[in-house]
């Protein structure tokens, strides 16, 4: 199965972006283009930051998700270094606990419960209504030895 490995942000600010990153979700950088492009790693996911060279942002991007030990350690990093901190989901979310936004306004979730499963407090148990039996006719058989007459009608 392909894994997703590498995720590109656009930026007018590189260096801004990679400091909220490096600061608060403690990646490293690992590399620095002479373009002004910043990438970053977790050891597993690796984070390109590039210099965004059009007017406005491009579409198709939501959020994505860091899985983190303690959500609270990362709203209390954020609040450290001044950024506005990440805050609780709504209690419907099947697998983050927490929603932020770095500077460039990109959405980010925190889940210490990970994405291969529902969290616990979501699962929910299926109401199974159970149905009858279905009904069947009785199946048909043939008598021994009959025979099919026809009967004039008078």
């Amino acid at each position: 199965m392909a894994r997703i490995k590498h995720l590109v942000f656009n930026t007018t600010d590189p260096e801004r972006l990679a400091r909220f990153y490096v600061d608060v979700m403690g990646l490293k950088i690992v590399h620095r283009q002479r373009n002004g492009g910043i990438s970053l790693t977790d050891g597993y996911l690796n984070l390109a930051i590039h210099t965004n060279k059009m007017d406005g942002k491009i579409s198709g991007f939501n959020h994505f998700g860091f899985e983190v030990d303690d959500s609270d350690k990362y709203v209390r990093r954020a609040r450290k270094f001044g950024y506005i901190p990440p805050e609780k989901r709504p209690g419907d979310r099947h697998y983050t606990e927490y929603r932020g936004m770095d500077p460039d306004g990109n959405n980010f979730d925190l889940s210490t419960n990970g994405y291969d499963m529902i969290r616990p407090d979501r699962v929910t148990p299926l109401k199974v209504k159970r149905m009858p039996p279905p009904v069947s006719p009785p199946p048909k058989t043939k008598r021994a030895g009959a025979r099919k007459t026809a009967r004039k009608c008078a």
